[in-house]
């Protein structure tokens, strides 16, 4: 019995009136494919910078300086270890860093340097597909760099509780809350006068300093503490103490954290469309 060889089926491209359907289908879909094949040409550098920067602040803080905080103040964080006490409080940070990164220069590239938001828009994907795509985009990055650095946290022991794993989503959520207002704001911006550079200085930088990531926000002076308040990555790491060692957190409060980061970041996602359709046109 001999074998036949069977010729390949030819490919076929689907009709436009098919691509089109699709595409408002799945458009968003298709615009995070695209955002993450970008990130994939510069892969090495996003991990060094996602990850290898969070894990050399728990080296130098939560191991290095930690030895001589738990030798002094034995009881000043709630009966755990400084690395503990530091650990989701890098973790949210990390993510807030990282959206801070990911929603200025690239959404603004988006409409002034390389206006690579204009030929998406000018196939059948929405407005507000773009922004979804980005923004689902981003949110796999942040997953996926948050589980990387909770399990270097897990492996030194620094999150002793069984619901450690929570405070991955909570850090995604954390960095949300803040990289979604600044994506609306980063799309309203026209020229670049070095609006980025004071949100750094002026916002990221006293967030991480004030919010009480390497001590207790109560041990600041009241009229500091504000800022911890009004800051998603205070809220971030209380619920991320509370999920990863048992830091007590009132059930009504633990509610207000949850409450307070998510209306920022669907505030944010709806600014942003709006901004995005504004420029771009529905």
């Amino acid at each position: 019995m001999t074998n036949r060889l069977t010729a390949p089926t030819p490919l076929r491209a689907h009709s436009p009136q098919v691509s089109a359907d699709r595409a408002k289908r799945f458009g968003s879909w298709y615009y995070a494919e695209h955002a993450l094949r970008v990130m994939n040409g510069y892969r090495w550098t996003l991990i060094a910078y996602s990850v290898g920067n969070p894990v050399m602040y728990l080296f130098a803080m939560g191991i290095g300086l930690a030895t001589l905080v738990d030798q002094n103040s034995a009881d000043a964080f709630g009966g755990v270890s400084y690395l503990a006490f530091i650990a989701p409080a890098l973790l949210a940070a990390a993510t807030i860093m990282t959206a801070a990164t990911e929603f200025t220069y690239p959404v603004m590239d988006g409409f002034k340097w390389r206006r690579v938001y204009y030929g998406p828009h000018a196939s059948p994907l929405a407005v507000h597909q773009i922004v979804n795509g980005y923004i689902i985009a981003i949110t796999l990055r942040l997953v996926l760099m948050s589980a990387i650095y909770f399990g270097i946290v897990a492996a030194f022991g620094a999150s002793p509780s069984p619901w450690g794993w929570a405070a991955v989503p909570v850090a995604v959520l954390c960095g949300l809350s803040f990289g979604l207002p600044l994506m609306a704001y980063s799309a309203s911006v026209e020229e670049d006068k070095g609006q980025f550079a004071l949100v750094m200085r002026f916002l990221v930088t006293p967030m991480f300093l004030f919010s009480g990531t390497f001590f207790p926000l109560t041990t600041l002076p009241i009229f500091l503490q504000w800022i911890g308040w009004i800051s998603p990555l205070w809220h971030g790491t209380q619920l991320g103490r509370m999920l990863t060692y048992g830091y007590p957190v009132p059930a009504w409060l633990a509610v207000i954290h949850v409450v307070y980061l998510v209306a920022l970041a669907v505030l944010g996602w709806r600014l942003a469309r709006r901004t995005y359709e504004r420029r771009l046109g529905k």
